[in-house]
């Protein structure tokens, strides 16, 4: 599609929403790994063009391409059958002969990817975008070994990441290419898995991002529904609770010993997805299934900074007559009242708790969900929120006044009062051309 094929406004109110996560992005450390697959056919020139668009944009970017398909290509040419462990590992058995088509087969990749960065042609999107990628022996392994019986021979394991040299490659500009191809301090090569390098990468940069495209993305609920978030505690559980296949769950387990051995988030991508990584880094909530330590949401106290996102969601509401009109600077007065619900650096939820102590109250007001993120909980839990600030004030009662959400709060346990029931103060204020209705509950 060409641009001038886009509705220009829809195109502008991207951007302006792209501007935070640009500006976020610039300067972090992201590791991507993509199998084999991911660079065969036509699916390897959106994947090219959307890592040069990050690098563009200063991501420092570490790619971990993997070669399973390049591998299993050459060892049916040799008439060889690949081997895999069937025990604990489910690895690749590698044997002399395979390791040459390992090899050759990564030589391949590594090649395939050099030249595709290198691409500068006037009519390519990465014109005038000159990349230089850095890749090298950056890797000490060690043999996997004997596993349930089974000599794994030249399939190894991550021993050590030379972290400093592949961070002066990042300070330099370059794009880091790291080949799952480890070497041991005997000189011996050793085939490696993709996804245990990108991790071991990425624990050892302490990455912001680590970031794997795979056919095993998103995850799934019970209902058949993306899972967009996990804590590492939420993953941990998924695992112990079975049902995924082997591939699946060894990503998993992979991202979540990431997250807790210090990289800072774990995407999950579906690699069949144009455009997947743009998505997933420029929307506000993605495509994939993020793991993270600390949850992706969070309720805090507002501050001034946050005054435009509530101003953005409370005036259409005061502008439809559900809430009563705010001037920004009775808001500047009254900010340390209000709690937000801050998604990815945006201000999703608020509501604010207005005591009045001399009639041991509390009152709750501009209680706003950004539209999009309605019936997940969000007004719930900031109730729950002011209800815990009014305890800590002393206050044993909560009241509200509202014109659209009578039987929300009836059913969390509100029951209708009489405008005589409000503090004395706040009843001098009380308009009866609104005719709002008055809430009131006890809190326990």
């Amino acid at each position: 599609m060409r641009l001038a094929d886009l509705d220009p406004q829809q195109f502008v109110e991207w951007f302006r929403h792209a501007a935070p996560y640009i500006n976020a992005h610039r300067g972090r450390t992201f590791v991507v790994a993509f199998p084999g697959a991911a660079v065969e056919g036509p699916r390897i020139d959106g994947l090219i063009h959307d890592l040069a668009v990050l690098a563009s944009l200063g991501v420092r970017l570490v790619l971990v391409p993997g070669a399973r398909p390049q591998v299993e290509q050459r060892l049916r040419r040799r008439g060889l059958e690949p081997r895999y462990a069937q025990g604990s590992t489910g690895l690749r058995v590698t044997d002399g002969d395979a390791l040459e088509c390992v090899r050759d087969a990564i030589g391949e990749v590594r090649t395939r990817l050099e030249a595709r960065l290198s691409t500068g042609v006037a009519t390519s999107p990465m014109a005038g975008l000159r990349l230089r990628v850095a890749s090298g022996n950056v890797i000490t392994a060690r043999p996997v070994g004997v596993r349930d019986g089974i000599d794994h021979l030249y399939t190894g394991e991550v021993r050590r990441v030379d972290a400093e040299a592949l961070r002066r490659r990042l300070d330099d500009g370059d794009v880091a290419l790291v080949s799952p191809l480890g070497y041991s301090p005997t000189g011996e090569a050793f085939n490696l898995s993709a996804e245990s390098v990108a991790r071991a990468v990425g624990e050892a940069l302490a990455a912001d991002k680590l970031i794997h495209l795979t056919r095993h993305a998103p995850l799934r609920d019970a209902d058949g529904g993306p899972v967009r978030e996990l804590t590492p505690r939420e993953a941990r559980a998924r695992l112990d609770a079975g049902g995924l296949a082997d591939d699946a769950r060894r990503l998993l387990h992979s991202a979540h010993q990431a997250c807790l051995g210090g990289v800072g988030r774990v995407h999950l991508l579906d690699r069949t997805q144009d455009g997947a990584l743009l998505l997933e880094l420029f929307t506000r909530d993605g495509v994939g299934t993020l793991i993270a330590p600390e949850p992706f949401e969070s309720l805090r106290t507002a501050g001034l900074d946050d005054i435009p996102g509530i101003l953005g969601l409370i005036r259409p509401l005061e502008e439809s007559g559900a809430l009563v009109y705010r001037p920004q600077e009775l808001l500047e007065e009254q900010i340390s009242a209000f709690t937000v619900a801050e998604r990815d650096g945006a201000v999703v939820a608020t509501g604010a708790l207005l005591p009045w102590p001399a009639e041991d109250a509390g009152e709750i007001a501009c209680l706003a969900v950004d539209p999009d993120y309605r019936g997940a909980g969000r007004a719930d839990a900031l109730v729950r929120r002011l209800e815990q600030q009014a305890r800590g004030h002393g206050l044993h009662r909560l009241f509200v006044l509202t014109t659209r959400a009578e039987h929300w709060f009836r059913e969390r346990g509100f029951e209708p009062a009489a405008p005589e029931a409000l503090p004395a103060t706040r009843r001098a204020l009380y308009d009866r051309t609104r005719g709002s209705k008055v809430l009131v509950r006890d809190i326990p």
